[in-house]
């Protein structure tokens, strides 16, 4: 039986698709192993967002052709699509596939067994308009599961690549998210996560009249789902509808992912993002007086060109005024052939770095906030992963509980709340 070893880099959407790859090649009667050791083929699913992610995929590549100098290795994602040539050009490289075609990802890896040289199939992904749909084969080893209904982004913000690596805007249909739901809640998935590229696009491509809380309703009505969750959404997309389902139905976790990026209207300017703080912080009030309770993360930015101490202070500001749960702070990180990378006023890496700081503790500050509210309570949590004797899981607005209890991974308990622990609560099984 012939091997193969996958690995992923970068997004969720990401982890969702090497997942549908990996049962691909089960199909066809392979044996998964480690990408830590020997395989007759290795699979790496890149990621393109920062510099670092080129990087990493690059090392990867050569890692896993020291492992095995006679495997074939096959490189897709979004460092394949924009950079197809600078992958090409990494030794050992037989297959490159870029954002689309993996659904025949077996078949060109073994037609490169059959003959020599590198096949290359990446193509235009801007003229990709409709979703790769790729039936789960095989169940994703994790406690939550992933469930990929929209590809691409037609919002060009100024600093990111991911348009150019993802194309237009791709949705699955409503009966095929339905479809894949009920396969994961058969194989024993209690939380369905969501996920896409620019997900509150979904249905825009679509003939129907669909949107994304059309989608969320097929998933919902599949008997024993215990939770839905959204990925990443942009404020401006959210819809009464959205908002009526998320309150009228328990399954639904009141916990949102909206990104900010920063807290000055100069930078959102520069940025091309299609709002300002006024209007930001307008729409997360109307979140929160629509689902009330509810948790709202957040993405930031620092460091991006052109931004100053002044502008950087009005982050800080704005963001100490917001009721953020959790925020994930990034240092800007040029991507070539993005407006932002040529801009002339780059922000030194130094001043970068103790922006980070900076805002770091901010949003350690605003999570403890948010958090010590639940001290005390019990709350279901869903848990995850355990080592050294403690499990990690999540609340259904997104807090994560560990506990030293004998728990199962996957299983959803009620925890008592007892004191802030790490990056969430530490909390005792409630038992009585």
């Amino acid at each position: 039986m012939p091997s193969v070893a996958l690995t992923t880099l970068g997004c969720k959407v990401n982890q969702f698709e090497t997942e549908s790859m990996e049962g691909l090649f089960k199909q066809r009667g392979y044996e998964i192993v480690p990408f830590t050791g020997k395989a007759d083929v290795y699979v790496v699913n890149t990621c393109s967002v920062t510099s670092m992610g080129d990087r990493k995929s690059r090392q990867i590549v050569r890692r896993a052709r020291h492992e095995n100098p006679d495997a074939i290795i096959a490189v897709c994602g979004c460092y394949a699509q924009v950079s197809p040539d600078e992958v090409k050009a990494i030794e050992g490289v037989r297959v490159v596939l870029g954002t689309k075609e993996r659904a025949h990802i077996v078949d060109y890896v073994e037609e490169v067994m059959r003959e020599d040289g590198i096949l290359d199939e990446v193509g235009d992904i801007m003229q990709a308009h409709d979703f790769e749909d790729i039936p789960l084969y095989d169940m994703p080893q994790r406690t939550r599961a992933f469930l990929k209904i929209e590809d691409g982004c037609e919002n060009f913000c100024s600093y990111c690549i991911i348009p150019y690596a993802r194309g237009p805007v791709k949705s699955r249909h409503p009966q095929a998210v339905r479809r894949e739901a009920e396969k994961l809640v058969a194989a024993g998935f209690k939380e369905i996560v969501l996920t896409g590229i620019h997900l509150g696009a979904y249905g825009r491509d679509l003939e129907e009249d669909v949107h994304l809380v059309d989608a969320c309703r097929e998933v919902l009505a599949v008997p024993g789902l215990r939770r839905l969750r959204l990925g990443s959404l942009e404020s401006l997309e959210l819809s009464p509808e959205l908002f009526a389902l998320i309150r009228s139905d328990k399954r639904f976790c009141p916990h949102l992912h909206l990104p900010l990026q920063a807290g000055s209207d100069a930078v959102l300017h520069d940025m091309n993002r299609h709002y300002d703080t006024a209007e930001f912080a307008r729409l997360i009030e109307n979140v929160e007086r629509e689902v009330p309770g509810i948790a709202v993360s957040t993405d930031i930015i620092v460091g991006f060109p052109g931004e100053t101490e002044e502008l950087f202070q009005q982050s800080l500001d704005f963001v100490a005024k917001m009721n953020f749960s959790r925020m994930h702070v990034f240092p800007y990180s040029p991507r070539k052939g993005t407006p932002a990378a040529v801009r002339k006023d780059q922000v030194p890496a130094p001043v970068k770095k103790d922006r980070v700081h900076r805002m770091q503790a901010l949003a350690k500050r605003k999570s403890e906030a948010f958090e010590s509210q639940f001290l005390g309570r019990t709350m279901d949590v869903l848990m995850e992963t355990t080592t050294d004797g403690i499990t990690d899981g999540t609340t259904v607005n997104y807090i994560r509980v560990y506990t030293d209890d004998p728990v199962t991974g996957g299983e959803i308990y009620p925890v008592k709340m007892e004191k802030l622990y790490k990056d969430g609560i530490w909390g005792k099984v409630f038992r009585g």
